[in-house]
């Protein structure tokens, strides 16, 4: 066999190979995301830049979007010479990433989710922020519905004081829910990407939010990012 059929045949095993991985990885109870998503587990967001020889640093960004995330945000752009940032995230609090993404925007940088990492919920804000955006192959773009129904232990308290307290909750549900909606309707705007995305994916997702179940998540294929303009095509 010559070089280079021993070299294609290997090529030829080795995307193979990957393949299968990726197939095992996926999650049983959600056939379009992994079981284990690499979003980082760091309880705060953290900053760090990444200087690359003969490149323009990246800021690396990891971890929750935590509800002091702005202050530190605005100190790592004070002296960041670069002009991209990568994410990786679980998410966290929806307006904070909304106002992050906004400065991200303003500072003119660039967004990238690179392979192997992944951007979930209040992260997409960020993300969104870019001036242009990339999900690279084997990168995650993960949505949910938005929903202001997670803490269910006051859920559980309202219910136990009577008919009127839980009407009154569901009131508050519904138009914090609404004003939620209208904030990401705009800001997806701005961001210059499709509506369609909340209408025809994350707001046909389930709106129970449960942390366990893994159900609810939507990874975004390749197709779709491009499609809904999440991300630059390339």
């Amino acid at each position: 066999m010559s070089a280079f059929k021993t070299l294609a045949a290997l090529l030829a095993l080795a995307a193979s190979a990957a393949a299968q991985a990726q197939r095992v990885a996926m999650d049983p109870d959600n056939p379009t995301c992994p079981a284990a998503p690499n979003w980082s587990s760091y309880r705060e967001m953290r900053f760090t830049v990444m200087e690359r020889p003969g490149r323009r640093p990246v800021l690396l960004a990891e971890g929750m979007v935590d509800d002091n995330l702005i202050p530190r945000l605005r100190t790592a752009l004070q002296s960041f010479q670069g002009d991209e940032i990568w994410l990786r995230s679980p998410g966290g609090n929806a307006r904070i990433g909304n106002q992050a993404g906004t400065i991200i925007r303003e500072n003119n940088l660039q967004t990238r989710i690179p392979a192997g990492w992944a951007c979930f919920s209040a992260c997409n804000f960020l993300f969104m922020g870019g001036t242009a955006r990339f999900v690279d192959p084997g990168g995650l773009f993960i949505v949910h519905m938005f929903t202001h129904t997670s803490n269910r232990e006051a859920i559980r308290q309202e219910l136990a004081r009577g008919e009127d307290r839980t009407v009154g909750l569901i009131g508050e549900i519904e138009q914090q829910s609404a004003m939620l909606a209208s904030e990401d309707n705009d800001f997806l705007i701005r961001m210059g990407l499709s509506r369609r995305l909340l209408t025809e994916v994350m707001y046909r997702q389930s709106a129970v939010a449960d942390a366990n179940n893994r159900s609810t998540r939507r990874c975004l294929t390749r197709e779709e990012v491009i499609r809904y303009n999440v991300s630059n095509p390339g």
